[in-house]
């Protein structure tokens, strides 16, 4: 009788233990939750000029205390991190025509927030081994009609700022950084989301912490930071009173964060720093114990940074191992029945009906996407050592009878 789950063998864990839920919510945030509901105020926002433009006192303490743990000057909460990508585009002047290079291997956000603007996107290839923008392929897409670069820091990961920032100085642009899976993470000392321009974080539920659905911008521009409180607050109905002279993309939308959701979110604010340490613990662990397995790695960290692990992202090598990646999958999630264990993450945006669907445009991306890269979430914060165990082992297993496959 086979060894493995997959073909009729003992899972290392059945339906009978299934993993702990990841919730970072507690006591506090309840507590933080009645005090807004006992207040009667669940929203302060005016959208005209006017104090209450800029929202209630929990939204505007939720952005001071981000600003002042992220050592930043500017923290714009939003409605979500969608929102403050677009608010972003706008905020830096993107008009109809001008280009902005995307990675095309993230969440669709960080590439259809530019077509509010009537902006073209154009994609640049990525690492092989840190998967975030790769320098030379940015620098092939400038163009004169280039204006800015949308970066995103992948899994947890940062972004070659030293590199990146030095392209954007020469040419001009103004550099986005999509920081959404990497709150707490740090390059060369300084906090991922502020290496560029503007930084935008997620607070979306699946998140390292979370309101629900939010996010929140940050710049040390004050005009940058003006422009992206306009923009998330009817920008249209406010120019004029607040004697805004430059009127580019200042048609506004209702982004605005809750009451609720800000209350939430300084709460979660504290635990970040205990959360990421955790998921940085646990990588390692399980990094540890799979480095054994030819074919296949855990992807390495970039020098100088500090990585908070959204997802743990592993290489793999199907000539090495010798079957597809497809099918390791498969049989890892036979052994771990609810364990979150994917190949490849998303398909290139591209390839997206909405974006032409041309194959082969980024050669990287689409090895990663087809055999190169395999992902788990199964090292976050409430795993004990013995789900980490059986995480490990599941591997091992899958890899010992590979040949069963």
């Amino acid at each position: 009788m086979s060894e493995l789950a997959i073909n009729g063998g003992k899972p290392v864990r059945g339906r009978d233990r299934l993993f702990p839920v990841y919730n970072p919510i507690g006591v506090e945030e309840k507590t933080a939750v009645m005090r807004v509901l006992d207040s009667g105020v669940l929203s302060q926002y005016i959208g005209v000029w006017h104090p209450d433009f800029y929202g209630g006192p929990e939204v505007k303490a939720f952005e001071k205390e981000w600003a002042e743990k992220f050592c930043v000057k500017h923290a714009v909460a939003m409605n979500s991190a969608t929102s403050c990508l677009i608010a972003a585009v706008g905020a830096l002047g993107i008009r109809p025509g001008d280009e902005v290079i995307v990675s095309p291997y993230t969440m669709v956000a960080s590439v259809s927030c530019i077509l509010w603007y009537g902006g073209v996107p154009v994609f640049a290839d990525v690492e092989p081994e840190y998967f975030c923008l790769d320098p030379k392929s940015v620098e092939a897409a400038i163009t004169p009609r280039t204006k800015a670069i949308v970066v995103v820091d992948l899994f947890g990961g940062a972004y070659d700022a030293d590199a990146i920032c030095t392209i954007a100085k020469k040419h001009n642009l103004k550099i986005i950084e999509d920081a959404a899976q990497a709150p707490g993470a740090s390059y060369k000392g300084k906090k991922v989301g502020t290496l560029g321009d503007i930084g935008v974080y997620s607070l979306n539920f699946h998140k390292h912490i979370h309101t629900g659905e939010g996010g929140v911008a940050v710049t040390d521009d004050d005009a940058l930071a003006e422009r992206l409180q306009l923009i998330r607050n009817h920008a249209e109905a406010v120019v004029e009173a607040k004697g805004v002279k430059d009127l580019t993309n200042m048609v506004g939308q209702n982004y605005r964060l809750t009451e609720i959701q800000a209350a939430i979110g300084r709460e979660q604010l504290k635990k970040l720093d205990a959360l990421v340490a955790k998921r940085r613990e646990n990588c390692a662990y399980i990094a540890a114990r799979t480095r054994d397995m030819p074919g296949l790695a855990p992807a390495p960290e970039r020098p100088q940074s500090e990585h908070v692990f959204y997802m743990q992202p592993f290489l793999y090598d199907e000539k090495v191992v010798g079957i597809p990646r497809a099918r390791f999958v498969e049989a890892l999630l036979a052994e771990l029945p609810d364990a979150s264990i994917s190949g490849g993450y998303v398909k290139p945006i591209y390839r997206m009906p909405l974006f032409g669907q041309v194959p082969g445009l980024c050669p990287t991306a689409e090895r990663l996407y087809g055999s190169e890269l395999l992902l788990h979430e199964m090292m976050y914060p409430g795993l004990n050592k013995k789900d980490l165990d059986d995480v490990v082992e599941a591997f091992h297993k899958v890899y010992r009878h590979r040949g069963e496959l």
